[in-house]
């Protein structure tokens, strides 16, 4: 069976952010970070019915960003539900990842989200992603991020390509919510990802508020199958303008398979 890739948004390659963890489903594992190298052993918890890495840098800044990553800012309340934080501490300003210690071909992926993210921080970033680990291919992102200016559309879907000498596809909107529930998925084939946001929390495409295809052209599109990650950092590793902290919640995150 072929399989799929998700990738982070065009404005953060735009930016240079780069994701530095290169998952392989191992504990200990490698963090790759600017060519140098360094082992860490990464905690784990369950959410969603999977388990979850959680990265953890201590006082090494890490990508993207660079920032400093907390595995204190990564918490499952009595809900079930995720939760993701940046904070200060120590004078440092801490961000917060997890990855599946799964990967994921063809099918839906969809995240149900609880916080303002049309009033997200201009330099807070959430992403919502597949990645193999190879920058600047292989990826699929729903991320919410002004990329450090405030008339920068917050929303931004993704795909970077499975070949070299292919352009990623990228849509770019602005949005406003009523509430703080949204609903956020993908579908990925062998030649096309369809992404939505709707508000609310919904399995169908009710109050859809943004949607794009990217289907041109398909061999860009990868094959690949890969982990998940969330993630809330800060772009470029600038604390947020209002110097406030940050803290999303994830209800929950579905992967449902499809063979096309």
């Amino acid at each position: 069976m072929k399989r799929f890739i998700l990738f982070t948004g065009i404005a953060a390659a735009m930016f240079g952010c780069k994701k530095e963890i290169s998952p392989d489903n191992k504990t200990p594992y490698t963090i790759h970070n600017e060519g140098n190298e360094q082992n860490a052993v990464v905690p784990t918890i369950q959410f969603g019915g999977y388990t979850w890495y959680v990265k953890n840098s201590g006082n090494t800044l890490l990508g993207p960003g660079p920032n400093y990553w907390s595995a204190a800012n990564v918490w499952v309340d009595a809900n079930g539900y995720l939760h993701l934080k940046i904070s200060k501490v120590s004078g440092k300003w801490k961000c917060a990842e997890v990855w599946n210690t799964q990967s994921f071909g063809y099918g839906t992926y969809q995240w149900q989200v609880e916080g303002r993210l049309d009033l997200l921080n201009k330099n807070v970033v959430l992403g919502l992603f597949n990645y193999s680990g190879n920058d600047g291919f292989d990826e699929m992102d729903i991320e919410f991020a002004k990329w450090g200016k405030f008339s920068s559309p917050g929303l931004n879907y993704t795909v970077w390509p499975a070949q070299m000498g292919f352009n990623n596809f990228s849509y770019t909107q602005n949005f406003s919510l009523n509430g703080t529930y949204t609903t956020h998925r993908f579908i990925r084939s062998d030649n096309s990802v369809i992404f939505k946001s709707m508000q609310g929390f919904t399995d169908s495409d009710a109050n859809l508020f943004a949607s794009a295809t990217c289907t041109d052209p398909p061999n860009s599109v990868s094959t690949l199958s890969m982990p998940v990650h969330i993630n809330l950092w800060l772009f470029q590793g600038k604390a947020p303008s209002d110097r406030n902290q940050v803290e999303i919640i994830i209800h929950d995150f579905k992967y449902i398979p499809q063979f096309f």
